[in-house]
């Protein structure tokens, strides 16, 4: 095999390495994340009770590091790669898929960002001044009209971006082949995230009115 047949085949498996993190472990973590910030909906107890019990797992600091930063970082990294060499035909193509391809990028772009500052705040922070993670620390930190806000639309970014990569997912592993069944998983991908960001949204709510 020469060195031109490689290069595609090794981009063939990281695209499949790439489709495949932001299912598992990412989406499974995204589905934990958002039924843990539901809790706050129950008040500082429930929540503080709930952050509790996950930071009294064993092996913690592991499981955090290999099944969720690094394959988020894997999957930020070469999407970042497939952002600066992928090109947009949208204005000479604007049919739905290129749109949807063109706001996966974007969305994409937006939720890396709001993921590197929610990390700071709640992670980071924590570890080089020992602030804990707490209902109070995020009421404070919604507080902010400006975070509010930008979490408003981090929150979008990523269940829209979820979403489109489950559908997107389907397809490119041949799971969903003919229209009908592409259809049908869209729609479901996209309700799934739509009751997700209204939990966000919800528990967002909540912080503000009831500090």
């Amino acid at each position: 095999m020469s060195e031109a047949e490689i290069k595609p085949s090794i981009h063939f498996w990281l695209r499949r390495l790439h489709s495949l993190s932001g299912i598992f472990p990412i989406g499974v973590f995204l589905l934990e994340h958002m039924f843990t910030n539901a809790f706050i909906l129950g008040g500082p107890e429930a929540y503080n009770h709930k952050i509790e019990f996950l930071r009294s797992l064993p092996f913690v600091a592991f499981i955090e590091i290999t099944f969720i930063g690094i394959p988020i970082l894997y999957h930020a990294l070469y999407g970042l790669y497939v952002w600066g060499t992928g090109k947009s035909n949208l204005t000479w193509y604007p049919y739905p898929r290129n749109f949807l391809y063109t706001l996966q990028r974007w969305t994409g772009l937006i939720a890396l960002i709001y993921i590197g500052y929610h990390a700071y705040h709640t992670r980071i922070v924590n570890a080089l001044f020992g602030t804990e993670v707490s209902y109070a620390r995020m009421a404070e930190l919604v507080s902010v009209p400006w975070v509010f806000w930008f979490y408003v639309v981090g929150l979008f970014a990523v269940m829209f971006h979820f979403a489109n990569g489950i559908w997107g997912f389907l397809i490119s592993w041949g799971i969903t082949v003919s229209q009908k069944s592409q259809k049908i998983a869209g729609l479901s991908a996209a309700l799934v995230s739509l009751a997700l960001f209204s939990v966000g949204i919800s528990s967002l709510i909540h912080l503000v009115n009831h500090p």
